[in-house]
Formats: structure tokens, C-alpha cells, sequence
């Protein structure tokens, strides 16, 4: 198991070293090609790429605000570039690159880097994949041995010729690296440890050699890295031959747009990589300074502009980097080889980096987020980003976006959905009427209308899934709560979220509703085959333990089919990789039923833990018991809780006995070994997927929230959640 970041425990940096340089090296071999294959996709001259790995690396990795994040050019950013190009020129480019740098400095010593986090996400996804979409686009002519188009409809039109004028040596080495990086995932993980980015790169370029393949356009550089520094200069007039002074307009607007969009990719990059490792987490407002200087630092010397990138990131974090030191390696890797080897750099075929580009575009077209999108109800605004990303622009597309998310906002805002239906029948005395969306005063009249239809003397069980409510909205629910139950029927408020009802009703005391007994919650009348009809899919796998003899639905207060439950003893996670036992649970629920979180619920009084600190105390006397050998998987979260760790002295302090200490212990552990799960890194990476830890105390009925740090704090009484 790899060892956890902490940079209070990581000793020297010589020892880190040992992790760091091999990380270093693969990173570096995943950055070479990629590199200079976004600089093809921006039109930049090849060696601007390798400056911005260099100076991404070295710049930003020493200074940056996220330890192990690698930065270096985008595929972000590639269609801004090449726009930059063709409206202003290299040189200048350049000038908005470092000018970019210098706001983003700017927002980091003001500290207003976690603004940009504030863009919805569906419009941050939906921008990567209009930009996938426009590199393929444009690669995909340069595979067939021609050129791209200026635009996305251009290329469209042109695709049918290009087709039909193909060049057949370049389409057979464009096509050897997409088949090989499409094959890379499905071979054994051995393998995989090499780049399939490289692998693809040299064998399509090994093989062009050794067929000798006529007329395969090459990769041409004009020097070597430090040749090809030059500092950049205005030219005197615009490419129109008018005054610059006449588009600073059109210039700041270009500043103002690599520097957004440069923030926003790194600091989701940033977020993404903190849940992948169990170090410190990111100082935003220091990360956008590391990214600004790196950028002006690309800027002067003629490189691309840089951000942090989540693919290079990832791989650093999974080849076992401990410091910062790794980042900065890799771009002292790049740096030698760009000095010393172009010769082997110049026999690369374009459509080769061309077939690496248009892997890398269809990638950012991610199906999970389109999944997200659909599911959350905001495929509207995925699309209308997406067309407008492609066919207009991208500043323009995110706009849009945007545009559209608030106005769909608001529209929820006003109008939050309300459904009220009866179970076996009209004439049945069961009802369930559930609430989702910002519940504010302009829902009164809906509301009441609704409530005032059900049938005095029912048995209703209403559902809040709001993330606001208002004084106006807790106050009418109580007063018709209250009205309901005096013609003698009973009324189940389940509250789904931290929004909450006594939240808004400062003036009374706090009150949680919730069931007295099971046989009180209303249940349809038609039996729970008939319930299930209705049910919705899950959203959350719920692993917990066989000992709770609770349902996992009492605790959560949550529906049937809202959980998808997984139990076992100690509610563990093997570590053997042949026990698939959890594995083939967390693919399907992940992968076939598009799950959006995990949570890890221990339980107090637990045989299994108890299990574990007897056979501890008594080694002379261990058993090999089937259930000795199963909790051989809890020998992590034995010597976590013998460390001290932070989890066992929180919950020390909340009381519980040293049996509850280790369940707490046991949970924190669980999550982090699902937070590394290759099942679910990817998703948890993109943001898809939370993974949360529960304590679930028997005897006072009340949940503990189990945070990654280990710290428990109270949440609400069970039947509240």
C-alpha cells in the first residue's frame, strides 16, 4: 500500500527522493509527447511546448500551493491559443502570456482564487468537451495528411474531402498510436506502468522508419531549448498594420480569457488531485501565484501558457510522488532533453502527435460528466456550451453557458417541483409528497395547494431535498403538520439534507422528525414490491456492517431504492486483488448505475472490531477462524488506532470505549482505501463521485460524521440525515 503524504511525517527530502525521482520519470515520459503535441494544436512553434513543460514544472512546482500537482501546457487552452495566434501573431501572444501571468499573481495576493471555483461545473465540462470536440476537428484533417481549417464548421465542410484525398502512409501511422492508446487500458497493469502515450509516440515512429514510408511529414525544430529562447518583443503595428493602441480592447479581452480559464483548469486540477492523496491540501491563493509566475516565466522565454493538468497530476500521485520535488524533476527531465536529443524529437511523424491529439480531445469528452448532466437536470446547459464552444468561441461559449445555468437557476428558484400521489390506489389512506429545490416564499401558493388536497386523517410522509428553506415555507409545512395530525393522521418529515427546517425557525426549539418505531413510517399499502415501482435509482452506495442489526434506511432516513447497500462483517474493503467481493459491487453501482457517492457506516458495540482487539490483546491464542482471516483485512485500521491516529482521539473525546474508538478508526481507514480505489479514483478525480464516512452510535440513536482527516463531529439524529 503506498505510503500517505504528510508532510510532518515525511522525513528528510533525501528520503523522499527515493519516491520522488521514479515518479519524476514517469511523469516526464507522459508530459514529452503530449507537450509538443498541444503546441501542433495551438499552431505555436513545437519548442514553445517544451518551454512551458520546463518552466510549468520547475516554476510552478516550486512555488506552487498544491504540493503534488504537475503543470505545463493544456489541451484547455489550445483553441484559445491558436486564436491568439492567427489574431495577433506569436510575439504577441507571447505579451498576453505574461500579461495572463501577471493577473493571475493579482488574484492570488488578493486572495480571490477560490472565486474562480465559483463557475458552474457543468459549464467547466461542457467547455473541455466543445474543446475535445475542436481538436478532433482540427487533428483529424492534419491524420489524413492535410491541414486544418480556421474553424470548426470549416473543418466539417472540408471532411468529406479530405476523405476522399487521403493520404494512406500518414492515416496508417495517425492510426497505429489511436489503436495502441485505445488498447493501452485493457493490458496488464505491468505494462500500463509505461506511458501508452510514449509507447504509441515510438513505436508509430519506428515503425514509419523502418517501412520507409515516402512523404511522412516530420516534426521540424527550428533549435534546441535554449536556442529557441528569445524574449518577446511588440511587434510596432497590429497584424491589420493599424496602431496596437487600436485592439487593446481585443488584447485585454485575451488576457482577461487566459487568465480565467488558466485558473479555473488548475484549480479544478488542484481539487481534483487533493482527493487522490491524503496530504496537505492546496493553498488556492498560493497555487494561483505559482501558476501566474510560471506563466509570466513561459511568457519571456517564448513558451506556451501553462495550468496545472489533471493527467500528468494523476500520474504523479499514482507513480508514489511524496513532495513537490517530483514536479520539479520532471521539468528538469524535459530540459535536458530538449537540449541534448531534438534529433530524436525531429523523426516524430506529425499525424502521429495528430492521432495522440485526437485520443486526447475524444477524452475530454467525458461520459460520466454527460451522465451528471442528464442526471441533475442540466443537460440544457451541457449542449448549448458545447455548440457553442465548437461553432462560435470559446469565451463566447462559456458565456452562453452560463448564461443559461443562471437562468435554469432561477427558474428553479421560482418553481421547485412538488409531487403528491397516493400508494395502492386513490382511495388509499398512504401518501408521499416530496419537495426538491430551493424552498423560498415564492412556493407558498403551490405548496399549500398541494398539502391542502391530501385527505384528512392520512398517513403522509413527506420528503425535503432542498438546499434552502425559508421562514415562510418551515412555518407553513408546521402549521399544516400540525392542522393534519389534529384530524388524526401522522405525518413523517424526512429532511434529505442539510437544509433544514428548525434552521429557518429560529424561534422554536429544535425538533427532528422522525419515526418512534419502523411500523410507523408509511409505508405503501400495495407491499414493498408495489413501492419499488416508485422508487427512484440509487445515489449512494451505503457500505456498512452485518453486526448494525439496524436498516441502513432507519439511519439515513432515506426511501427504498435510494441506497444501494453493501454489508459485510467490519464493513472492510479487501486488499487481496483476487476478492473481488466488494470490487464487482462498487463497478456496478459506479458504472452501470451512475452512483454519486460512497459512505462508510461502522456502528457502535461492533462484534467485529471487538473481534479484532481481543485476538490483539491474546496474539498467543490467534485463531485461524474464517473470520480471523477476513478481519486480516482491519490489520490497517489496528495499527492506525495503536499510532494515536486523529480519528481515536476524537472519539476518545466524544466518550465512546475503545471497541467504538477502532469502529471510528476502521471507518476513517475504509475511506481512504476507497478514495485510492482504482474502481473509483477516476470518478472522484473529475468530481463525479464523493466518499464520506459515518458513525452510526446505537445508544443515543445520533450519526457521527467521519471526515478524511479523521475527525468526528456530530451530525444529525438518525432518522434526520
Amino acid at each position: 500500500m503506498r505510503v500517505p503524504v504528510d508532510a510532518a511525517k515525511t522525513g528528510s527530502i533525501l528520503s523522499n527522493l527515493r519516491h520522488d525521482v521514479p515518479a519524476s520519470l514517469v511523469v516526464f515520459l507522459v508530459a514529452l509527447p503530449l507537450s509538443l503535441g498541444i503546441a501542433i494544436a495551438s499552431g505555436a512553434p513545437l519548442m514553445a511546448g517544451l518551454i512551458a513543460a520546463v518552466v510549468g514544472g520547475i516554476v510552478a512546482g516550486s512555488i506552487g500551493g498544491s504540493v503534488l500537482q504537475v503543470s505545463g501546457p493544456a489541451a484547455g487552452l489550445t483553441v484559445v491559443v491558436a486564436g491568439l495566434i492567427d489574431d495577433f501573431g506569436w510575439q504577441m501572444t507571447c505579451v498576453i502570456t505574461i500579461c495572463a501571468g501577471a493577473v493571475q499573481i493579482l488574484f492570488g495576493v488578493i486572495r480571490v482564487a477560490r472565486a474562480a471555483l465559483g463557475v458552474a461545473p457543468v459549464v467547466v465540462h461542457a467547455m473541455l468537451a466543445g474543446i475535445g470536440v475542436t481538436i478532433v476537428l482540427q487533428q483529424i484533417h492534419v491524420l489524413m495528411g492535410g491541414s486544418s481549417r480556421s474553424s470548426a464548421w470549416e473543418n466539417i465542410k472540408a471532411l468529406p474531402n479530405g476523405i476522399l484525398h487521403r493520404e494512406l502512409h500518414e492515416v496508417i501511422v495517425g492510426g497505429l498510436v489511436i489503436a495502441i492508446l485505445l488498447l493501452w487500458p485493457k493490458l496488464p497493469a505491468k505494462i500500463r506502468l509505461i506511458p501508452g502515450a510514449l509507447v504509441a509516440i515510438v513505436v508509430a515512429t519506428a515503425v514509419a522508419e523502418a517501412a520507409g514510408l515516402e512523404g511522412v511529414d516530420r516534426i521540424e525544430l527550428s533549435a534546441n531549448f535554449f536556442h529557441a529562447i528569445s524574449l518577446p518583443h511588440l511587434p510596432p503595428t497590429a497584424p491589420e498594420g493599424e496602431p496596437w493602441v487600436a485592439e487593446i480592447g481585443e488584447v485585454a479581452l485575451g488576457v482577461l480569457t487566459v487568465a480565467l480559464i488558466a485558473s479555473v483548469e488548475s484549480l479544478l486540477s488542484a481539487v481534483g488531485i487533493d482527493k487522490l492523496h491524503k496530504g496537505p491540501r492546496t493553498n488556492f491563493d498560493r497555487e494561483m501565484i505559482g501558476q501566474g509566475s510560471a506563466n509570466v516565466v513561459s511568457g519571456l522565454l517564448g513558451g506556451l501558457p501553462v495550468t496545472g493538468v489533471i493527467v500528468r497530476s494523476s500520474t504523479n500521485v499514482a507513480a508514489g510522488a511524496r513532495s513537490r520535488m517530483s514536479a520539479v524533476l520532471h521539468g528538469v527531465w524535459i530540459l535536458l532533453f530538449a537540449s541534448l536529443f531534438t534529433e530524436l524529437v525531429e523523426l516524430i511523424p506529425k499525424s502521429a502527435l495528430a492521432g495522440l491529439l485526437i485520443v486526447i480531445g475524444i477524452q475530454l469528452v467525458k461520459l460520466a460528466h454527460i451522465e451528471l448532466a442528464w442526471r441533475t437536470g442540466n443537460f440544457a446547459v451541457y449542449a448549448i456550451t458545447i455548440v457553442c464552444v465548437v461553432f462560435l468561441n470559446l469565451l463566447e461559449g462559456v458565456a452562453i453557458g452560463l448564461a443559461v445555468a443562471i437562468a435554469i437557476l432561477l427558474t428553479r428558484i421560482v418553481r421547485a417541483p412538488i409531487e403528491a400521489q397516493p400508494y395502492g390506489g386513490n382511495e388509499s389512506k398512504h401518501w408521499r409528497v416530496d419537495i426538491d429545490g430551493t424552498l423560498s416564499f415564492l412556493l407558498l401558493p403551490r405548496l399549500t395547494k398541494v398539502l391542502s388536497t391530501l385527505p384528512p386523517g392520512s398517513d403522509v410522509r413527506l420528503t425535503l431535498n432542498a438546499d434552502y428553506i425559508d421562514e415562510a415555507v418551515s412555518e407553513a409545512i408546521s402549521d399544516w403538520r400540525h392542522a393534519h395530525e389534529a384530524t388524526g393522521g401522522v405525518v413523517v418529515i424526512v429532511e434529505t439534507t442539510p437544509a433544514k427546517l428548525h434552521h429557518a425557525h429560529t424561534n422554536r426549539p429544535k425538533r427532528h422528525y422522525m419515526p418512534r418505531s419502523i411500523d410507523q413510517v408509511p409505508w405503501p399499502s400495495g407491499g414493498l414490491e408495489h413501492g419499488l415501482e416508485d422508487s427512484v435509482t440509487p445515489n449512494t452506495v451505503f457500505l456498512t456492517c452485518t453486526d448494525a442489526r439496524i436498516m441502513p434506511d432507519v439511519i439515513t432516513a432515506t426511501g427504498p431504492g435510494d441506497l444501494y447497500t453493501i454489508r459485510n462483517v467490519g464493513n472492510l474493503v479487501p486488499t487481496d486483488p483476487a476478492d473481488r467481493s466488494v470490487d464487482a459491487a462498487l463497478d456496478f453501482a459506479l458504472n452501470e448505475l451512475g452512483v454519486s457517492s460512497v459512505v462508510v457506516c461502522g456502528h457502535s458495540s461492533c462484534g467485529a472490531m471487538a473481534a479484532l482487539l481481543d485476538e490483539a490483546q491474546n496474539t498467543g491464542d490467534r485463531r485461524t477462524t474464517a473470520m480471523s482471516q477476513w478481519l486480516e483485512y482491519a490489520h490497517d485500521s489496528l495499527v492506525a488506532y495503536r499510532d494515536h491516529r486523529p480519528a481515536r482521539a476524537s472519539a476518545k473525546s466524544n466518550g465512546f470505549s475503545e471497541v467504538d474508538q477502532l469502529s471510528v478508526v476502521n471507518v476513517a481507514m475504509q475511506v481512504e482505501r476507497l478514495a485510492r480505489h482504482p474502481i473509483l479514483a477516476p470518478a472522484i478525480a473529475s468530481g463525479a463521485l464523493d466518499v464520506e464516512g459515518m458513525f452510526f452510535d446505537l445508544s443515543t440513536s445520533h450519526v457521527y460524521e467521519v471526515n478524511q482527516h479523521g475527525i468526528v463531529r456530530p451530525a444529525e439524529p438518525a432518522g434526520a440525515l
